[in-house]
């Protein structure tokens, strides 16, 4: 949530900054209703005040052995005067609230102007793809003909972008996670969390997903629990409501968890395979830092999701993703894709971003700079560790054989029983 201080000392660069994400809000509304709201606090204030004095008259009066009927008849006027701009402020200041919640994060001078995906910028590549000397099967056919991956059964018991892994795969994604883990942890420094997978409405609001995106979110029907599109927000909302001492940062969290979402608006987009689907699995990387340590914490948290892309052996590219490509709280992101050889590009496999204290102002989180200094938001970071499913399709493509089997990643090796391949039969 972006500072309503900010936007009332600077209206126009809040509507220049809005305008690069390709957002029309309407900054002018916000002023009026700001103002009437500190109209009605002023007011308020002095019917008060009124009210207090005319509440000692009553007391000199009566003393006196004056009859002070009239001027207690005022006060009880003035009573429900205030009680009228009471309810009057609790509506204007939901309608601020309401207008706060739907401001997307404001972008880091860094990020380059553009419309869409075509606007971001390349930063840097990691290896080559692979030249095959064979025509390379796209991971949903190789998946089929290996019995590893199961999208028929799937939609019998779940329905579209679904997908059963079996056998080998099943073994594979699990392989992925505990490597992802493993790594984050005892080199990277990053504490494992194992988070509920259900989150309150409280928590999705803080992280962002709410209110604007409650139709991208699956909710349990009569209670307010959603499930995790991401680990992000249960990461994010362990502090939430806290003052963190100054020494306790920068926090490093790493979590496993299935992820959930809708995606709706996604029509006809990756429908194909176990790139974008509704249920998928993610080992996710948080920060909590001083403001100040932010933008070094990014390009950190960056490079660590990068450094398992190259124990993989995996290539890829880095790019620096445009002020209409970002997601909404983020304030400058880094995007990692991963090569595939079936569509002949780079997709999304990651993406890292500073939201530097637009969460934290959502979820309250604060530290203190010092002990008697005043209190300030935290800026969060996060970034995929990666996508396990992505991971595995981005696997099974640049690892396959002439032969329809797929070679295991060395690193990988140790997680699936020392075998060096998928083997034709799916049978282990």
């Amino acid at each position: 949530m972006l500072d309503a201080k900010l936007i009332r000392a600077n209206p126009d660069r809040i509507k220049e900054q809005l305008h690069k994400r390709n957002t029309s809000i309407a900054i002018d509304s916000f002023i009026t209703m700001d103002e009437e709201r500190r109209l009605i606090i002023g007011k308020v204030e002095e019917l008060k005040k009124f009210r207090n004095t005319a509440s000692q008259e009553v007391g000199s009066r009566k003393k006196a052995g004056e009859n002070p009927a009239e001027l207690m008849n005022e006060i009880r006027l003035t009573g429900e005067e205030i009680k009228g701009y009471d309810e009057r402020l609790k509506t204007v200041e939901k309608d601020i609230e309401a207008f706060l919640l739907s401001l997307p994060n404001l972008p880091h001078e860094s990020v380059p102007t553009g419309n869409n995906e075509a606007d971001n910028i390349e930063i840097r590549k990691w290896g080559e793809p692979q030249e095959f000397s064979f025509e390379p099967l796209a991971h949903w056919d190789l998946g089929a003909n290996l019995d590893i991956l199961d999208f028929p059964r799937a939609a019998k018991l779940s329905g579209a972008r679904f997908t059963v892994y079996k056998g080998w795969g099943a073994r594979l994604e699990r392989a992925v996670i505990n490597f992802y883990l493993d790594i984050h942890t005892q080199q990277h420094g990053y504490k494992e969390i194992l988070p509920p997978f259900m989150v309150t409405g409280s928590c999705m609001l803080g992280t962002g997903q709410l209110p604007k995106f409650a139709e991208d979110m699956f909710k349990l029907e009569d209670h307010d629990l959603y499930m995790v599109p991401t680990a992000e927000v249960p990461l994010t909302n362990l502090y939430r409501e806290e003052i963190l001492d100054a020494e306790q940062l920068p926090i490093y969290l790493t979590a496993y968890t299935p992820c959930f979402r809708a995606e709706a608006g996604s029509h006809g987009r990756d429908t194909r395979g176990i790139i974008r689907q509704h249920q998928f699995n993610k080992v996710e990387l948080v920060k909590l830092t001083k403001p100040e340590d932010s933008y070094d914490e990014l390009e950190k948290l960056t490079r660590d999701a990068e450094k398992v892309m190259q124990l993989l052996g995996l290539p890829y590219r880095v790019v620096l993703l445009c002020t209409g490509d970002m997601g909404f709280s983020a304030a400058k992101t880094y995007d990692i894709e991963v090569w595939m050889p079936s569509y002949k590009d780079y997709k999304e496999i990651s993406s890292c971003s500073n939201c530097e204290d637009f969460q934290a102002r959502r979820a309250d989180i604060k530290y203190r700079p010092a002990p008697k200094e005043k209190v300030q938001y935290i800026h969060t970071l996060n970034g995929s560790g990666v996508a396990v499913g992505r991971t595995v399709a981005a696997i099974m493509e640049n690892y396959q054989q002439a032969d329809g089997t797929i070679s295991i990643p060395k690193v990988l090796q140790p997680y699936m029983g020392g075998a060096t391949e998928i083997p034709a039969s799916s049978q282990f």
